[in-house]
């Protein structure tokens, strides 16, 4: 595939709010300012890889808005945002909990970027992209938001454009029996689909509990990501956090393990992988290799606080295995999703 005319992301950015260490907010007395956003991050993350990328969203007429657009545009992402005067930029905090976990709070009811519409999308600019990244949390967002994500894929399948999904479920946004219609949908209409293996199982409707042995799933992952591919068009990869990744790519499965790093915050390493993924298979490479940079790039999002920043130069990452480091899980985020 080319990457002439870069890829196409939609959603919402927010402002984030990031304790310095660990600790609750009620505990804290100053929190650092930065942004985020699923669509973005992968954005962001594909820009680094040599991938040109643009992101559609809304924010409001607000700071927190103008922080977003400037994080974005400064990572070299071309950014096509609405300001909406009547809503406001959405919110999410992050706090590290003292039991290991990071907690992530979203304040985002009747914001800019929940009320996204497909007149968002100007004429022109999906049909002129090499790729569409769409995610579960648009889907969830609103009414709105669903139609222009819908309105998308139908002009990308009227130009011959392939479409990238990350199921990215959020059970606070949207009931999992409910996201499941929708999942199926847009996968259906997917060149590749990205998804935990718990998000599998919701697509799939296969069993989420263990049999009588612990340690043997009902359903092995490379099921599910020959499922997920079925469902799709031939492609479809499964992370695993800890457990590493398993792809399906035109009926060949391939497996990853993780790669170890001492966690400082997982937040956004999915968005990393995929971005990783997506740009190495833009550019020609192969599964296999495709796997190894998702992996990589995932396992060092985790290791520097933010949600698609890098460590400094002459930083460690610690990817030497050995006692000392841990590999990235899933468990280790909380998403809390609260209405204001």
């Amino acid at each position: 595939m080319t990457t002439r005319a870069g890829v196409l992301t939609l959603g919402e950015t927010m402002l984030l709010l990031a304790g310095p260490g660990i600790g609750e907010v009620r505990d804290l007395d100053h929190m650092r300012v930065d942004t985020g956003g699923a669509e973005s991050n992968v954005a962001i993350g594909l820009v680094r890889a040599g991938v040109p990328a643009t992101w559609v969203g809304r924010v409001g007429a607000d700071p927190a808005g103008e922080r977003v657009l400037r994080d974005v545009r400064q990572a070299g992402v071309d950014v096509v945002a609405t300001v909406d005067p009547e809503r406001s930029t959405g919110l999410m905090m992050k706090e590290r909990l003292r039991d290991g976990r990071t907690r992530v709070t979203y304040h985002r009811r009747h914001s800019a970027g929940s009320a996204l519409v497909p007149e968002d999308v100007p004429t022109g600019l999906v049909e002129q992209s090499a790729l569409v990244h769409v995610s579960g949390i648009t889907l969830a967002l609103s009414e709105s938001a669903r139609r222009t994500v819908a309105s998308v894929l139908d002009r990308a399948e009227a130009a011959g454009v392939p479409v990238s999904f990350d199921v990215n479920h959020r059970q606070k946004l949207l009931d999992a029996a409910v996201a499941r219609e929708h999942y199926r949908a847009v996968a259906a209409r997917a060149a590749v689909v990205f998804a935990g293996d718990d998000e599998a199982r919701i697509l799939l409707g296969a069993p989420d509990s263990a049999g009588d042995d612990a340690d043997t799933p009902l359903t092995s992952d490379e099921d599910l990501a020959r499922g997920l591919a079925d469902l799709a068009r031939g492609r479809a990869v499964v992370k695993l956090g800890s457990r590493g990744a398993v792809s399906v790519v035109d009926g060949r499965t391939t497996r990853r393990a993780a790669t170890p790093v001492r966690v400082v915050d997982p937040v956004g390493a999915g968005d990393a992988f995929v971005a990783a993924w997506l740009a190495a298979t833009l550019t020609g490479a192969d599964t296999d290799t495709a796997l190894d940079r998702a992996a990589d790039a995932g396992a060092l999002a985790c290791t520097v606080p933010g949600d698609w920043r890098l460590p400094g130069p002459g930083a460690t990452t610690n990817t030497d295995t050995d006692t000392d480091t841990d590999t990235v899980d899933p468990a280790a985020a909380v998403h809390d999703h609260v209405e204001r």
